[in-house]
């Protein structure tokens, strides 16, 4: 029996270039049938990615330089995850829900999205916060306000997803359990809460055990949400 190994933190070395995050996520999305999960997810991120790319060379970030670190660092752990899942690795278990339930029929593309955004932002998400600050010798208040210019990006990931995945009004109804669902998970509080861990993980640098028995409990935490966002609902129009 092959031995499952957990898949890295974080690539040894330095950041790579966001551009080439976008690449791996291109690569990612050609190799996957349309109706999979992780490609439901991969593309509204490689859209968001895009668009970040495209602030970073507008001069849209007080410090680009942080923030394409972040941003790639960011961006890597999803798709270390989706590489360790293909290898047969142990991922994270904020993505497992997503890698076991992508090819389910009953499950939604809307929740698909969602499930990703609540690994990635959850648990992806701070843990690179804590990874950009060492290597670049900062502290949080050195990111912040650059983290709050992200979360416009990640609103308008939000919106493209009610845009392109939501049924049409009249298809929605308040006992849907679509609706449902959708109304259970709050993007703005993800955000506020993975920016909340990213300052306990910081603020316990200095004990390692400590810092990685958190971690990994916001992972489990992370992971048990993203199971109920991928509860399955039944085909689009099926009775």
């Amino acid at each position: 029996m092959t031995t499952v190994e957990q898949v890295p933190a974080q690539r040894a070395g330095g950041p790579v270039p966001i551009a080439d995050m976008a690449a791996r996520m291109r690569a990612v999305g050609a190799g996957l049938p349309v109706g999979d999960g992780v490609a439901v997810f991969n593309r509204v991120y490689l859209s968001v990615t895009e668009e970040l790319e495209r602030r970073l060379v507008g001069g849209h970030f007080a410090d680009r330089a942080a923030t394409g670190d972040l941003g790639a660092r960011f961006a890597a752990r999803y798709l270390d995850a989706v590489e360790a899942e293909a290898a047969g690795l142990r991922t994270p278990a904020c993505w497992r829900p997503l890698f076991q339930m992508r090819r389910h029929p009953a499950v939604r593309p809307l929740q698909f999205a969602l499930a990703g955004i609540n690994a990635h932002i959850g648990h992806d998400l701070p843990l690179a916060l804590v990874d950009t600050c060492r290597a670049r010798g900062g502290g949080p208040e050195e990111l912040e306000a650059d983290f709050e210019r992200i979360g416009e990006l990640l609103t308008g990931m939000e919106e493209r997803i009610r845009e392109e995945l939501m049924p049409g009004p009249d298809l929605l109804d308040v006992a849907d359990p679509l609706t449902h669902l959708v109304g259970s998970w709050s993007l703005e509080r993800a955000r506020g809460g993975a920016w909340a861990a990213f300052r306990a993980l910081w603020g316990l640098r200095a004990f390692e055990e400590l810092a990685e028995e958190t971690a990994e409990g916001l992972d489990a935490t992370v992971g048990m949400a993203g199971r109920c966002l991928l509860t399955p609902l039944g085909r689009r129009g099926s009775g």
